[in-house]
């Protein structure tokens, strides 16, 4: 036993073990969150993701999973509402600076690779929190891409992966039904499965998102007309 060991729970510094402990909680914050899923297709990328909205009086459409980043770039979100809204906003703003300075698209992985850089930065500074949210973010370079950046700012390129609270029962799914090259049909389909599996209740078009990224057509997210089909 370590003395003083509450002093390693009041700031984002190692303990004596090797652990950040702000940085664990902010991953647990995101493995309560509500299941977010991102696949590589056949020249695309697809976003699913779960809407969990508890408030009787909501308006289910206010609330957004899934985002478009770029025109050739997308972005999905678990954990903190506010942080993820927040990340997808600062994603946003690297996109369109490199259009300005540079008159050319940013690449999936170098927009990553700066998001995670600026995630980084709570896990190394007083006064910061970590950032409670891990991110999908993928999209269309040399080829389709997907990565995840998790709380600790570290960041993996996938062919499939989910997030949030139901991340076990989706991986299981997905290593089992995830086949390369899927099309775009089929992949919002194993996806809508998967969010059935792991919903609560009864999954309906305005609980959830689905977004998806397709060489030559770019960005598009479904409405709910689109969504209902799949239901």
């Amino acid at each position: 036993m370590y003395p003083n060991v509450q002093a390693y729970d009041r700031g984002v510094m190692f303990n004596p073990d090797g652990r950040l402990f702000q940085v664990e909680y902010a991953k647990e914050a995101v493995r309560k969150g509500a299941t977010s899923i991102g696949m590589v297709g056949d020249d695309c990328i697809i976003f699913v993701a779960h809407k969990v909205v508890n408030e009787p009086l909501a308006i289910p459409l206010t609330v957004q999973k899934v985002f478009r980043v770029d025109s050739h770039i997308g972005a999905t979100y678990s954990g903190l509402v506010a942080d993820g809204l927040h990340i997808v906003d600062r994603a946003r703003l690297v996109a369109q600076n490199h259009r300005l300075v540079y008159d050319d698209v940013k690449s999936v992985e170098s927009l990553t690779k700066e998001i995670a850089a600026y995630m980084m930065q709570a896990t190394q500074y007083g006064g910061l929190r970590p950032y409670a949210v891990s991110l999908l973010v993928g999209g269309m370079g040399n080829g389709p891409m997907l990565y995840e950046i998790e709380p600790g700012a570290s960041l993996l390129g996938y062919k499939a992966d989910a997030i949030g609270s139901g991340k076990k029962i989706a991986t299981d799914i997905l290593v089992k039904e995830y086949k390369d090259n899927m099309k775009l049909e089929d992949a919002i389909g194993l996806g809508v499965k998967i969010l059935k599996k792991v919903s609560e209740g009864k999954l309906l078009p305005d609980s959830m998102d689905i977004g998806y990224i397709e060489d030559g057509s770019g960005y598009h997210l479904l409405s709910t007309d689109e969504l209902a089909k799949y239901l």
